[in-house]
């Protein structure tokens, strides 16, 4: 069955739109073991600046991490799981 076959509303389809790149279930593994700031990602990860922040936000708006802020000049913010994103947990591990 692929993507354009599955039935309307297949929640495997929905995760894997929003999960299933390399990168993402990388990010998301960091997240799971507490890595939070966007600078350790990076450097965990050697991934290229702009795609980690394409990812982060993918994952910010799908409701799987929130932004939260941890320091306030210069702004920066660390990125934790929210309930939907702690419930991913089973099907990552």
């Amino acid at each position: 069955m692929t993507a354009a076959s599955s039935p309307p509303g297949c929640s495997i389809q929905r995760t894997l739109d929003v999960i299933g790149d390399r990168w993402t279930l990388l990010i998301l593994r960091d997240v799971f073991r507490g890595v939070r700031r966007f600078s350790r990602i990076q450097a965990d990860l050697g991934i290229a600046r702009n795609l980690l922040a394409d990812r982060l936000n993918s994952l910010v708006e799908c409701g799987i991490l929130e932004r939260v802020p941890y320091q306030d000049r210069p702004l920066r913010h660390e990125y934790r799981l929210t309930e939907k994103g702690r419930a991913l947990s089973p099907a990552l591990v």
